[in-house]
């Protein structure tokens, strides 16, 4: 087994384990379906683990994400955003729908009724995106009605609605962003009864919301994060540091201006930085120390008082983003009683 050299991302695979174990656990107990968003990871071995825990399906955010997934043997997916359905599409969500259950969002009676011109006898089933708050993509809750009707008389099947509270990133906003996720959705909801249609999915979730999400409302969740903490999450109060599963395996190069200076820079770790994020990255033993500089292939580190690690050193970062991080490598270095192996980052650049 070849050795790899630092920077890597390193996962734990007991910590892994147990954050996939601890969030179907949840569903089990509280009876909503758990379809985790692969986006996070793009790693086959991870997805299988998610499925075999009791996981529904995947969510993912693109054609060639689940087009990846399905090659290794994953077949339930949602394409979690409104897919612009042109010919190219259409013939790929075809080809999907041969082997696998697959349902894409909409959040027009434009986007629904040019998706059922192209899909409408494939089986490719629709889910109605509503805005609960983000303010990105996603209908009006009271139009999803209007919408869903658009879609039934296209010639496609509504599975339901969903939504995607992304304004619970910010510190102290999980719990509203939650409560306006369920209002929104429950609105939807009747809206599309009220349409005279039945609604089997009432999907949301994120992993800031998960813990927070009104279960008397959703039917599904899809957190992706989960599965590896970053220190978004940890910063955000949704992940301990003794939850977070995957961090980059960085060597101490330099005490240039008596700080620590790192070889894992923005090509290995990410540049997302989230206002609240106090620095651009953290260290897992360390929880007190910042990366303060970030540039491609370095990292300066205050680590606070105490004596600095040795040069040559290595230290576990941790990256703000993680779903970012991912996509920048090849390879997940996954450890399990010392020992490590790769898996393949299978999905990495399928951002189309």
């Amino acid at each position: 087994m070849r050795t790899p050299t630092t920077p890597y991302l390193r996962v734990d695979l007991d910590r892994l384990r147990r954050n996939v174990r601890r969030a179907a656990d949840h569903a089990k107990t509280n009876r909503f379906a758990l379809r985790p968003h692969a986006k996070t990871h793009k790693t086959p071995e991870i997805a299988r683990l998610q499925l075999a825990s009791g996981a529904v399906g995947l969510t993912v955010a693109t054609l060639g994400e689940a087009e990846v997934f399905l090659r290794h043997g994953c077949y339930d997916f949602f394409i979690a955003y409104p897919v612009h359905v042109d010919e190219r599409a259409a013939e790929r969500l075809r080809d999907l729908a041969e082997r696998a259950r697959v349902a894409i969002g909409i959040d027009s009676v434009d986007g629904a009724a040019r998706a059922g011109r192209l899909l409408a006898p494939y089986g490719v089933e629709v889910v109605v995106e509503v805005d609960s708050g983000q303010h990105r993509t996603g209908c009006q809750p009271e139009q999803a009605g209007q919408v869903a009707l658009a879609a039934t008389r296209a010639g496609l099947t509504v599975r339901g609605v969903f939504s995607f509270p992304g304004h619970g990133y910010s510190p102290e906003g999980a719990v509203a962003a939650a409560a306006d996720e369920a209002r929104a959705l429950a609105t939807a909801r009747d809206a599309v009864r009220a349409a005279g249609l039945e609604v089997e999915v009432v999907s949301g979730g994120s992993t800031p919301t998960f813990a927070h999400a009104d279960l008397g409302v959703v039917t599904e969740l899809r957190p992706g994060v989960y599965v590896f903490g970053d220190a978004q999450q940890w910063e955000l109060g949704a992940a301990r540091p003794e939850d977070i599963a995957l961090t980059c395996r960085a060597t101490v190069v330099s005490h240039a201006g008596g700080r620590v200076v790192l070889d894992s820079g923005a090509k290995a770790i990410g540049a997302d930085r989230a206002p609240y994020n106090t620095g651009h990255g953290r260290l897992l033993e360390r929880p007190d120390a910042r990366i303060v500089l970030l540039s491609e292939h370095h990292a300066v580190v205050d680590v606070g008082d105490g004596p600095l690690p040795p040069v040559g050193s290595r230290l576990d970062v941790v990256p703000n983003h993680c779903c970012t991080a991912v996509n920048l490598t090849d390879e997940l270095w996954v450890e399990e009683h010392g020992l490590l192996r790769p898996w393949e980052v299978a999905a990495r650049g399928r951002n189309g």
